[in-house]
């Protein structure tokens, strides 16, 4: 696999990219800036571009499922959204138990969350 197009991702762990990307969707939230275009500008350096509108999604539905703004951390300290959010992608959290959102909320992030994980999954 020579070709740029036909290489993997090199994602790193989800521990790390996590962060990263929330906090990138935050400020462009934030900002009233394009979120996909964001993410996938962090996305790309690491062959993963195609997956900006998979994480624009399951941030999106974690804010709503919350009912307030998604909080991100500071430099290497993660806030605790940052950890729940990796807690509910790892499956160790489901999130109508820990967000305590309504139901049509809960399914519809947990569909995101196994979407996640699937094009992760394809992708690496």
């Amino acid at each position: 696999m020579t070709n740029k197009a036909m290489r993997p991702p090199n994602l790193g762990r989800i521990e790390e990219l996590l962060p990263l990307l929330a906090r990138g969707w935050r400020a462009a939230r934030d900002q009233g800036a394009c979120t996909q275009q964001r993410l996938h500008r962090l996305l790309a350096p690491r062959d993963g571009g195609m997956l900006a509108p998979v994480f624009d999604s399951l941030m999106t539905l974690c804010e709503a499922a919350m009912g307030r703004r998604f909080a991100v951390g500071v430099a290497s300290r993660l806030s605790a959204d940052e950890r729940l959010l990796l807690g509910m992608l790892a499956g160790s959290q489901r999130p109508r138990a820990c967000l305590g959102c309504a139901e049509g909320a809960a399914k519809a992030l947990d569909c995101s969350l196994c979407s996640t994980r699937i094009m992760l999954a394809l992708a690496g």
